[in-house]
This record gives C-alpha cells, sequence and structure tokens, in this order.
C-alpha cells in the first residue's frame, strides 16, 4: 500500500530552528519557540497530510558562541506536526535534531552539521516509520541574495527503505522595492531538489529518485512570517498511489518565531 514519505520537517521548520533567539537561556544560552499553521504539510514536495492542513510548533535551546574568534555555537531542538499517511492513517511526527553551527565573516557565512530523528509515535513498529539522517547545510548571504545548498543522508530511510539521499540548494532574496513600511518586508525564494532511496517501493516512490521543487513569496508583518508557495515533483499520478500528493499545489501558511 502506498504510504506518503515521512522524510522530514519541512526545510522552513529548518529555518525557523536556526532563527534568531528570542529569551535568554542558562550557560549564557538563548530558547527560541515557533508555531506554524499550514495548509499542508509537504516535503520534498510530497503531503504528509493528505493535502490536508497541519499545526507545527517548535521548541529549542542554542548555545552562546565559543568566542567571538570562533562564532560556534550548539543546539538541540524539538519540532511537531499531525499527519496522515494513506496506509496507517492520522497521527503525530515528532522530530529531535541536534547540531554545530558556524556563522563567519559577519554571520555571512553559515555551515550546519546535524542529526535528526524523526519518529512517530503510536505507529506499529512493523511500519518502520522512526528513522535518523545526518545533514550538512552551506549558506552564505550576499545580502542582494541568499544561496544555500544541503546535503541529507540516512543509512536507513523512512519504512526500511535502506539507504537515502537528499540533495537541494536554495536561492532566496529580498525584495526592498516592494517595502510598504518598516514592519512590512518580502522576500521570496525558489528551492529545487532531488530524493534518492535504495529501496523506493518501501519509501512509497515509484522509481530510485525523483525531482522537487518550489517557489514562493514570504511576507513578514510585525514578526509573522505569511507564506504563500507552489510546489510540485515529476512523480505522476499513478505513481504517487493515485493521488494529488505529488501534484503541483499552492501551500499557504502563517508563522512565528517566539
Amino acid at each position: 500500500m502506498w504510504a506518503t514519505c515521512g522524510t522530514a520537517m519541512a526545510d522552513s521548520a529548518e529555518a525557523r530552528a536556526r532563527a534568531k533567539e528570542h529569551w535568554d537561556g542558562p550557560f549564557g544560552g538563548t530558547f527560541s519557540a515557533t508555531l506554524a499553521v499550514v495548509s499542508d504539510y509537504s516535503f520534498a514536495g510530497i503531503s504528509q497530510t493528505q493535502l490536508e492542513p497541519a499545526v507545527q510548533p517548535g521548541f529549542g535551546y542554542t548555545t552562546r558562541d565559543v568566542s567571538e574568534a570562533v562564532p560556534l555555537s550548539a543546539y538541540v531542538w524539538t519540532w511537531g506536526s499531525n499527519i496522515n499517511f494513506a496506509n496507517s492513517g492520522p497521527g503525530v511526527e515528532i522530530d529531535l535534531m541536534g547540531g554545530l553551527r558556524l556563522k563567519a565573516y559577519d554571520k555571512r557565512l553559515n555551515v550546519d552539521v546535524s542529526y535528526l530523528r524523526y519518529t512517530y509515535p503510536g505507529s506499529a513498529p512493523a511500519l518502520n516509520y522512526d528513522y535518523g539522517d545526518f545533514s550538512l547545510l552551506v549558506g552564505y548571504d550576499f545580502e542582494v541574495v541568499q544561496l544555500n545548498a544541503k546535503v541529507r543522508y540516512s543509512p536507513d530511510s523512512f519504512g526500511n527503505s535502506g539507504t537515502a539521499w537528499n540533495k537541494r540548494v536554495q536561492i532566496a532574496a529580498p525584495l526592498p522595492f516592494l517595502r510598504v513600511n518598516e514592519n512590512i518586508a518580502f522576500k521570496a525564494y525558489g528551492t529545487l531538489g532531488n530524493q534518492w532511496v535504495d529501496r523506493y517501493l518501501n519509501y512509497g516512490i515509484p522509481s530510485n529518485e525523483y525531482w522537487y521543487w518550489q517557489i514562493g513569496l514570504i511576507t513578514s508583518i510585525h514578526g509573522i512570517d505569511f507564506t504563500a508557495a507552489y510546489t510540485d515533483t515529476n512523480i505522476d499520478i499513478a505513481g504517487c498511489g493515485n493521488t494529488g500528493n505529488c501534484q503541483g499545489r499552492v501551500i499557504l501558511s502563517v508563522g512565528k518565531t517566539f
């Protein structure tokens, strides 16, 4: 039976995990929290909720930098969302992440190495939903545009599907010419990625790999982000369990970091 791929927290959630922290924590570190509501929880172009809405809270802690000369910090983060897989019905995904982050050259260069554990409380152990992966993200802020590339590797991915690689690039650009006032700002972004899986039938896709892409516009109003994005894959309806979970669609979201 088809199971949409509960492969990872959405990239937007990971971005919020690296967002500016908002209140002091122990040992010189800081806490942050996020909350987002999305019209469809989509990862790598595939819906995790059968095209239905999701609520996604997150909470994390980041240490202070090693020193001014060594802008390296560590962080831990937890994030959750409701899901709905075709062969197991509604459920919950809870992700646990830890990593190291280096911000150099006036914080314009960002290097992030992390491990992420995906858990699906209440799912049958025989489904082998729980798994972990390692990721490396490298990004640079050119002010006019921000570029980043990410590679994610899992030794045994979702549903006992074996080795998996996810590679994607993203470009984002602020749109100052659309700025209304100091409390409203706009940013456009585009993402192109590739997912490769060894035992792809266990994963729920029709071949070893597929491509996905997304373009979007983020409107920030008083610290609240409103996003409208179009996402799609090269998987047809038949290859997606005769559903629209892999087809092109517009996704709306609203989120805030506290």
